[in-house]
């Protein structure tokens, strides 16, 4: 089984009262009371109603059309420079100069497209906006995010591609409840997509990231998914896409549990790191074995290449050798 680069990185109810229009004659002391106490609207029970609402509108358009207008999958392959543009040892994003960079981005799109010319190429540039941290920080969660200076900056640089842009998660001792609104404003941008990193969901281990690898349930991947439903709906926008790092039976548990809306696109993403055979197995057993919707794959430019004998997988030989054939690929 392969092994992956670690980093070390409300309810609201609203109370509505009544009372006698003007020059009409108050009731009984018995009504005034009922009236002053009128029942509490329940705000979360409205937003499910209208988000059941949606998904069902939503359905009815999949099974017309085959798929929501807008959707980047299952028509285009998604290929992705991952990493923060403020650290090095992040990925492929900050590690190199960002001419540098662009230019074998640039190299690496051209690859992927001559491998397989049936799917057009969209660029992405995928980064870790919420990293988890070795400190705990002031609330003792270990997890930071980046400045709204580095978000945007980041983003430009996907629009320069003419590409997507993913803002990734990892939550430390927090949770997606706390973390995901933080980004609502910035997925309001149709080309703005969401990952989720349970590797460093420390929450249910009660350790600070790096010490164990984290977990998510089906319940959470569930959150995430009506979080960007709602997102979709109420912008009115192209489906979003989520996709969730996976690298080890234990990271995504009860997969059959989750529950896919058309507003949604999942990509469960194998991203260990190793030799080929070592990849190539754990996509088998972790993602072609449970399958959700897509797929993707990881590539590491320092990993992959560490054990003796081993090499960064090309796109031709990643096509030949993984099925289903992942549409979302990711350079670290």
């Amino acid at each position: 089984m392969a092994t992956a680069l670690g980093l070390l990185a409300a309810a609201s109810f609203s109370a509505c009262s009544t009372r006698p229009a003007e020059g009409e004659k108050a009731g009984t002391a018995a009504g005034d009371s009922a009236a002053a106490k009128a029942a509490p609207v329940d705000t979360i029970k409205l937003r499910m109603l209208a988000m059941r609402r949606d998904s069902l509108r939503a359905d009815s358009i999949v099974k017309k059309s085959g798929q929501l207008p807008g959707a980047l999958l299952p028509g285009h392959r998604i290929v992705a420079f991952y990493g923060n543009i403020r650290s090095k040892g992040m990925g492929i994003l900050g590690r190199e100069p960002k001419a540098q960079m662009m230019r074998k981005f640039a190299g690496v799109i051209k690859e992927w497209q001559a491998a397989d010319p049936t799917l057009p190429v969209m660029p992405c540039i995928h980064s870790v906006t919420i990293t988890a941290q070795g400190a705990a920080g002031k609330d003792g969660k270990y997890r930071l995010m980046n400045s709204k200076s580095t978000i945007e900056e980041t983003r430009s640089w996907a629009r320069e591609l003419n590409g997507i842009f993913f803002m990734d998660v990892q939550v430390g001792l927090s949770d997606l409840a706390h973390e995901l609104p933080k980004l609502t404003e910035y997925l309001k941008d149709p080309a703005t997509h969401l990952g989720i990193d349970p590797e460093f969901a420390m929450a249910t281990k009660g350790v600070r990231p790096g010490k164990k690898i984290g977990t998510y349930d089906a319940k959470d991947v569930n959150f995430a998914i009506n979080f960007l439903a709602r997102i979709v709906s109420e912008n009115h926008l192209p489906p979003k896409i989520l996709m969730v790092h996976r690298f080890t039976q234990g990271m995504v548990t009860n997969y059959k549990n989750i529950k896919l809306d058309p507003r949604v696109q999942v990509i469960m993403d194998m991203d260990g790191w190793g030799d080929p055979t070592l990849k190539k197995d754990s996509y088998h057993d972790y993602v072609q074995t449970q399958p959700v919707q897509y797929t993707g794959f990881k590539l590491f430019y320092e990993y992959d290449i560490k054990p003796k004998g081993s090499h960064l997988m090309t796109p031709t030989e990643v096509l030949a050798s993984l099925n289903p054939k992942p549409l979302y690929i990711q350079y670290q």
